[in-house]
């Protein structure tokens, strides 16, 4: 056992402190604890551990509100109170920033309206007929019957749910209404589950046995067709407000090219302004989805391609005004940074839920942009995971 001082947080929400001049990453320790610790992993540069006994505690350090949160490892930031969550998340964006050398300015964090109960989706694992999470960084199950992030509407059906193995992902909307997506070698009983929830639809092994394999989302009063397994944002009142930075980042009558443009939540935002919006995005289905979505929403400004976007691009001949991307987690492919490059788009609207591989990609752009603004959303609170928006303007 060791003896620490923590410093600072590190950018996955962990205790930074010293021994021997040699770093160590502490789970759920908070700047200024003295702590003892036990080493859990030793690797040449760093080490990683887990708190024993606190023996100096923060000012700051409050009582986690869930009973899992101590062997769950999903949120990182419980043991904080919210507004310190938020603190936390800008300083490190400014860090991020600051140390890439791009961005020195003020960066604005969009609260949380509800910052417990507001995850519309929940993936479950079930051993043995107990339904839960894995541990962080481990198979070892933590058994739940609630998750104080997620919806109430969720966590009502988790109670009912009956089955021996398997995973499950259970999706809302905003009606409260369910897509239950379940993936088992065993017998799946669900009678119980109907009765007592609002089951649009339950999918088995990807295939549909009840209802829908899709409901409707509404954002901002824009309408959204959504497949069980297309993506869509976890938060709706964060997904609100991005809607409301990316709309007022467009020029009436522009022309806009929406990258990843999953189910065409973006493009359709963009289409309230804009003469012509183009989408691409790789997977079949969301484009299917987002073609639909179109209609819905009666656009008919809005035009729609599935393939690989560094080949897609240059078939579009118009002139793009302003470029949107909310790329996965690893961010742009050289390929896309190259395009961009090359197209010299007037705008970018950056969307991301990484900012370290949001810093490295407009360190690539740098030279012929300047940023306009950083924004950041709180899309998953009590978690280290902030979403970003960045603005950028061609030199």
């Amino acid at each position: 056992m060791n003896k620490i001082k923590i410093e600072r947080l590190d950018d996955f929400g962990r205790g930074i402190g010293y021994i021997d001049n040699k770093i160590v990453f502490v789970e759920n320790a908070l700047p200024g604890e003295e702590a003892s610790i036990e080493i859990t992993n030793e690797k040449k540069n760093f080490c990683e551990a887990k708190v024993i006994d606190i023996e100096s505690i923060s000012s700051k350090r409050i009582e986690p509100l869930c009973k899992y949160y101590n062997t769950c490892g999903g949120c990182h930031l419980l043991h904080l109170n919210y507004q310190d969550t938020l603190e936390y998340k800008v300083n490190k964006l400014k860090n991020i920033f600051k140390k890439n050398k791009i961005y020195d300015g003020d960066i604005n964090i969009i609260e949380n309206k509800d910052n417990l109960h507001y995850r519309n989706k929940i993936e479950l694992k079930i051993e043995n007929g107990k339904i839960g999470f894995y541990q962080n960084k481990s198979h070892d199950l933590v058994e739940i019957n609630e998750c104080l992030t997620t919806k109430e509407c969720i966590n009502k059906v988790i109670k009912d749910i009956k089955l021996n193995n398997g995973d499950i992902t259970i999706r809302s909307n905003y009606n409260d209404e369910i897509l239950l997506i379940v993936n088992t070698k065993d017998k799946f009983e669900y009678d119980n589950i109907l009765k007592n929830n609002k089951i649009v639809g339950i999918i088995i092994n990807d295939k549909l046995i009840y209802g829908d394999n899709h409901f409707v989302q509404v954002i901002n009063n824009l309408y959204f067709k959504v497949s069980y397994n297309s993506f869509f944002q976890i938060n709706e009142y964060i997904c609100s407000k991005l809607f409301d930075i990316i709309d007022s980042n467009i020029d009436n009558n522009s022309t806009v090219l929406d990258l990843y443009c999953g189910v065409g939540t973006l493009s359709l935002v963009a289409s309230k302004k804009a003469n012509t919006v183009y989408g691409i995005e790789i997977v079949e289905n969301a484009i299917l989805n987002a073609t639909i979505n179109a209609k819905i929403n009666k656009k008919d400004n809005l035009y729609f391609m599935c393939g690989d976007s560094s080949k897609l691009v240059d078939k579009i001949k118009d002139d793009i005004d302003t470029l949107i991307v909310d790329p996965p987690r690893s961010g742009l492919s050289k390929k896309i940074i190259d395009t961009i490059k090359n197209k010299k788009f007037k705008k970018i609207i950056y969307v991301s839920c990484d900012p370290q591989t949001l810093a490295r990609d407009i360190k690539e752009l740098i030279n012929d942009y300047n940023i306009k603004s950083i924004t950041a959303l709180d899309m998953f609170s009590y978690t280290y995971h902030v979403e970003t928006v960045c603005i950028l303007e061609r030199k």
